[in-house]
């Protein structure tokens, strides 16, 4: 048996240990009860960020805004991604104009904007749109 898996639930931010093995099982939250992983992308904000880029599960996050057409239709390319990749990565949209300061913190300067994060920190992101194919082989690159 391995070690457990250390994973932020989406919804309260509570962290949950899963063996490995476990993760198609789906997981419920020690804390709240709800699913830990999700075959849909959920919330970022700033008071969720600092908790959900921790774990042993890669983080995905979109960076986008309301106004943005390229944004809008990447939209239905990152939910399918999501429930590709359920159990694997876990995927964030973190709306831009609603949390401004962390936008600026990540140093953000074009939408869409992806950023990876693996065990708390920021190692890889790209900006813009693109087909499903071309992000699931981006994120292969990437080890996930």
């Amino acid at each position: 048996m391995s070690d457990p898996l250390v994973i932020p639930c989406p919804h309260c931010n509570g962290l949950n240990r899963l063996p490995a093995e476990r993760l198609g099982d789906a997981p419920k939250c020690g804390r709240c009860k709800q699913d830990v992983l999700l075959s849909t992308p959920f919330e970022l904000t700033e008071a969720s960020y600092a908790s959900q880029i921790k774990g042993d599960l890669p983080l995905l996050v979109d960076i986008w805004a309301d106004w943005c057409g390229p944004c809008k239709s990447f939209a239905p390319t990152f939910e399918q991604a999501a429930r590709q990749l359920a159990g694997r990565c876990r995927l964030a949209k973190l709306d831009s104009e609603a949390n401004r300061n962390l936008a600026g913190q990540l140093g953000i300067r074009s939408i869409p904007s992806l950023l990876l994060f693996k065990n708390g920190r920021e190692v890889s992101r790209q900006a813009g749109a693109f087909p499903l194919q071309s992000l699931l082989e981006w994120l292969r690159s990437q080890g996930v």
